[in-house]
């Protein structure tokens, strides 16, 4: 043990037929893992690579089907040997194997058992990240920050991925029942249906305020303590169930509030052809404290700072509730700040205790991480090791 959680790391990575990488096996200690090299040259689909140790669609959220070589004949494979205080854990994930001819799952073992699914790997490791792609989290569509709440959500709370899924598939169900029972009928299904959906997204809205409750603690905390140089960031949700939770409605009255609600609309949904209430409907609103202005409104470079400090307390986060330190992923993310915040960043990253991935195409960006870190050049689907320090 490290301290008060699990040290987590990954000593090995071997991947077949994905991406760039025909094939590729390569060995890492314990020490932070540096990536450079020019665009394109497959720093990125590493990242995405490590990032399928957890559950769903990786980084990049892409299909199964494009992340196979484009040569390759059959799927692709991800081997990872996963070192949890001291014990080794070989992972692997990938399609290969499967019929080509069918729509392509993502399988998981562990130390060679099939898993049920991809849940299963959280009793090993969590894992976080910050992409290019998430430079428009505040300005963009209300989903990619519910799907970014969902998933720090996820790291602390393991059945929320079930839970999400759960959901989706009982709102799907009844938009079936809708479409299928005419309105002037009453159906025990459809009541059943909204019974199933009122628990479910209660315990949704339950499990992200727990996590906005214990995550603005810790940022003010961290505040208070002056542990951060990236700014303070406030979050709350946005909805009208939300809006009754905040507002104290217990869980028993907001289950069955929503659970009327449902009932009542059923008209309106049934002509919009969607469920048009519920957590699937939320907005995470993030607000930079010290200048009170929302996330939004901020200059690109602060909104790249928020994020990023918001990312750091959620690992903090993550370590002090999973007890596990979790892997975290950050492409191209020192190259948007000044040598004072990337200092900050890599000490922070270094304090939460778990093994980082970076990217970048200059090595001096990462000079400050001195001997902390592991330093790899990628070119163009090979790696080269360079001198630590």
């Amino acid at each position: 043990m490290l301290g008060d959680h699990a040290q987590v790391w990954l000593s090995q990575i071997k991947l077949t037929s994905f991406r760039n990488y025909e094939t590729l096996n390569v060995n890492l200690s314990d020490l932070h893992v540096v990536l450079t090299g020019a665009n394109g040259a497959g720093k990125t689909n590493l990242m995405e690579a490590v990032s399928l140790m957890s559950p769903g669609r990786g980084l990049r959220r892409a299909p199964l089907t494009s992340m196979r070589h484009k040569a390759a004949a059959d799927g692709f494979s991800v081997f990872a040997t996963l070192n949890k205080d001291d014990e080794d854990y070989a992972i692997g994930t990938g399609t290969a194997g499967l019929d080509p001819s069918a729509t392509p799952v993502r399988r998981v073992r562990i130390n060679g058992t099939q898993m049920r699914n991809a849940d299963e790997l959280l009793d090993l490791c969590r894992v976080t990240w910050v992409t290019p792609s998430m430079d428009g989290l505040f300005t963009g569509p209300t989903a990619d920050r519910r799907r970014f709440l969902d998933r720090m959500v996820l790291a602390i709370d393991p059945a929320h991925g079930r839970r999400a899924s759960n959901y989706e598939k009982a709102m799907r169900n009844r938009n079936r029942l809708l479409d299928e029972i005419p309105s002037d009928q009453t159906d025990q299904w459809l009541n059943a249906a909204e019974s199933q959906l009122a628990s479910l997204g209660t315990a949704i809205i339950s499990a992200r305020y727990e996590l906005i409750s214990l995550l603005t603690g810790l940022i003010k905390q961290l505040s208070s303590e002056h542990q951060s140089v990236f700014p303070t960031a406030h979050l709350a949700l946005e909805g009208e169930l939300e809006a009754m939770a905040a507002e104290g409605l217990n869980g028993f009255d907001l289950e069955e509030t929503f659970k009327k609600q449902l009932h009542d609309l059923r008209y309106r949904d049934r002509a919009a052809k969607r469920t048009l209430t519920g957590p699937h409907r939320a907005d995470l609103v993030v607000r930079h404290v010290e200048k009170d202005m929302d996330a939004g409104l901020c200059s690109t470079g602060e909104q790249k700072a928020l994020l990023i400090g918001l990312v750091l307390a959620h690992g903090m986060l993550t370590r002090t509730v999973s007890k596990l330190a979790p892997i975290m992923l950050l492409d191209e993310v020192a190259a948007h700040l000044d040598i004072d915040r990337r200092a900050a960043l890599f000490d922070r990253i270094h304090a939460i205790g778990g093994q980082a991935f970076m990217t970048g195409t200059d090595r001096n960006l990462f000079d400050a991480l001195g001997t902390r870190a592991q330093y790899l050049t990628v070119d163009n689907g090979t790696l080269q090791r360079e001198e630590n320090g």
